[in-house]
């Protein structure tokens, strides 16, 4: 492979694709799609819709089983860690298969608790595959959550904080948060009356959902719409920002 596109697509809507990733989808011979099995099908329809909007030459897609890892383990880096070095390997071996540019859609933008880069790294480090590859970024779901509630994330003149459901429960709230990467609603955890929350499923996508209000009233609810939506369609995404009052 000689060209490789990492191209953040937003976190679902079409009309979010930038037009720098419209020009290098534009270049693209060979998709890499990794999948993430049956029941996240509708993951690999929304980049395919994405394409069938934005690409107007032929190109090919490539799907790539994703190796399995432990959700819950006792070593968190550990185990992330040897994913990584699994997933690399298969990604090589797709790379190794094209002559020509290939292109990775990656959700919201590769630079934001996502993985991509690190495994292009491996594949590079090991020598076998050679090429040159350039970053394209994308609108993240922090970006689409603030413009769904209609909100700033932050209060005059303070800092942005951005973690996952792992470390809130570990760290605890101090003012604020946005939290990702949550499949325990670890806002459930938190003490406190005065914390207020702006929750967001499936952003981006037709069957967006939004909550928020006081967490103590609304967390509840959330914890109920989440499981049910997760129940029905195999699979969901979700953020939310902690604030508090």
């Amino acid at each position: 492979m000689r060209k490789l596109y990492v191209i953040g697509i937003g976190a679902g809507d079409p009309d979010q694709v930038t037009v720098q990733a419209i020009k290098a989808m534009r270049q693209v011979e060979v998709f890499f799609v990794i999948g993430k099995g049956a029941e996240k099908r509708e993951l690999v329809e929304v980049r395919t819709a994405i394409l069938t909007e934005h690409v107007d030459r032929p190109y090919r897609i490539g799907e790539i089983a994703a190796p399995p890892r432990d959700r819950a383990p006792a070593d968190y880096r550990g185990v992330v860690e040897d994913w990584h070095e699994r997933r690399s390997a298969v990604l090589e071996d797709a790379f190794a298969q094209v002559d020509g540019v290939g292109g990775i859609l990656v959700w919201g933008d590769p630079s934001l608790y996502d993985s991509t880069l690190r495994m292009i790294e491996r594949v590079l480090a090991r020598g076998t595959v050679h090429f040159d590859y350039t970053v394209i970024p994308g609108v993240t779901s922090v970006q689409a959550l603030a413009a769904r509630h209609r909100m700033v994330l932050h209060g005059i003149g303070e800092p942005v904080h951005i973690t996952t459901g792992r470390r809130l429960r570990e760290e605890g709230l101090a003012d604020a948060a946005v939290v990702m990467l949550d499949g325990d609603c670890s806002f459930t955890e938190v003490p406190g009356a005065d914390v207020h929350i702006w929750w967001g499923a499936y952003l981006g996508m037709p069957d967006e959902i939004l909550i928020e209000g006081p967490l103590r009233e609304v967390e509840r609810e959330i914890v109920d719409r989440r499981a049910g939506l997760r129940a029905e369609k195999g699979w969901i995404m979700d953020i939310y920002l902690l604030r508090r009052t």
